[in-house]
């Protein structure tokens, strides 16, 4: 394929980060793999993008508010000025590495997603089997050209194969988000405990599924969007707790909302929640979610926000006994294999309810590559809690 070239959703550096917004679409280089001038070649894999989803990651690049300096600086170090887009996959191996090939057994045909973290495999932790957390991790479409393209290379210990008799493909393509709440939702036990959910945008409505599917007794959604909210209480939270955000500046921009942290205590009988999923990212929502933890309880982490946070009371942390994981990406590849198991079991109706609520049916959610205008692209994101880039047609 060397010297073709194919449609891409791209950043560009000389556009000034702060005054744009967006994705452009142009025609770039299909990458190649050559073994005989690129070594690195022997473990990659060429692939062909089915449907690429679009992620909260993205859309933070879209408006500018997340990603530029490590965008802008992977740029300079490559000496380029062009960065593709996207880290949510499906597609089909056209070419593999001999070595991955041998290795991994990828050959032309097969159907893959992908991890979007790629690994060194030399640091402390990916020695210590803490790749989530590698020191010098790559981000796919972030630090490395992104899969909003009609090819992508990438190497072939990151791919996993997916079987889409078992797995709809626009669900294959999701499968690294929700990951993500695999993650969350495996971060502590959740049998027969009450679990809150703090922020219902897409990885918030996926935890809902999970941890009912995990054994959960009782789910609460705590969300400020009426349509999340609904979409929440169709997924099968027992409660949705609906409010208004504070617009005042001042002490209000961090503390807790008393009236949901009430709420949630007269829900559990005036103990609180056992698990606490504070997935929005908003210093008050980390406040919420920490008052509305019983004592002993469990508060996990997923929401990120640049900047400074405070914690309100903090001595009561301390003294309740409340426990604060973080989360960050997919153990790989256990979290993996736990998504697999979930997605092709029919019986917990998780994959069904995703294709139904979520992505519904596909209106408007998957929107094909070859129709991209900017305009009603943004629209799209704006309205739906997922939306797919459709490569197919």
């Amino acid at each position: 394929m060397a010297g073709e070239t194919m449609w891409a959703l791209t950043y560009d550096k000389k556009d000034d980060w702060s005054t744009t917004r967006g994705m452009k679409k142009i025609r770039v280089p299909v990458p190649v793999l050559d073994e005989k001038t690129n070594t690195d070649d022997l473990d990659q894999v060429l692939v062909k993008i089915k449907y690429a989803g679009f992620c909260g990651s993205d859309r933070g690049i879209w408006f500018r508010n997340a990603f530029g300096p490590a965008i802008i600086s992977s740029l300079q170090k490559e000496e380029k000025d062009i960065r593709i887009i996207g880290h949510e996959l499906l597609g089909e191996v056209v070419q593999s590495g001999s070595r991955a090939a041998k290795q991994y057994g990828y050959k032309p045909g097969m159907i893959v997603s992908t991890e979007s973290h790629i690994i060194c495999n030399r640091c402390f932790q990916c020695h210590h089997g803490q790749t989530n957390v590698c020191a010098d991790d790559i981000i796919i479409g972030i630090s490395r050209d992104g899969c909003f393209a009609e090819y992508i290379k990438l190497p072939a210990q990151v791919l996993w194969p997916t079987d889409i008799s078992r797995i709809h493909p626009w669900v294959g393509a999701i499968q690294e988000p929700f990951g993500n709440a695999v993650h969350c939702c495996t971060k502590v036990d959740l049998k027969g405990k009450t679990v809150a959910v703090f922020g219902c945008g897409t990885i918030g409505l996926f935890v809902i599924l999970i941890a009912k599917a995990l054994g959960a007794s009782r789910i609460i959604g705590v969300e400020p969007l009426e349509l999340h909210a609904r979409l929440a209480r169709e997924l099968g939270a027992d409660e949705v707790i609906e409010f208004t955000p504070a617009k005042t500046e001042g002490a209000s921009t961090w503390s807790s909302n008393s009236a949901i942290v009430e709420t949630i205590k007269t829900l559990t009988r005036g103990i609180g929640a056992d698990v606490s999923m504070e997935m929005s990212g908003y210093n008050s929502s980390l406040n919420n979610a920490i008052h509305s933890t019983r004592r002993g309880g469990d508060v996990v982490l997923f929401g990120l926000k640049s900047g400074e946070a405070v914690i309100e009371n903090f001595d009561r942390l301390i003294v309740n006994g409340i426990s604060m994981h973080s989360v960050i990406g997919r153990l790989l590849m256990n979290t993996w294999y736990i998504t697999r198991n979930l997605l092709e079991d029919k019986a917990n109706g998780i994959q069904e309810k995703i294709l139904k609520i979520i992505l519904d049916e596909g209106r408007h959610t998957i929107t094909p590559m070859k129709d991209f205008q900017h305009d009603h692209f943004e629209t799209l994101i704006k309205t739906h809690p997922k939306v797919i880039i459709d490569f197919t047609q």
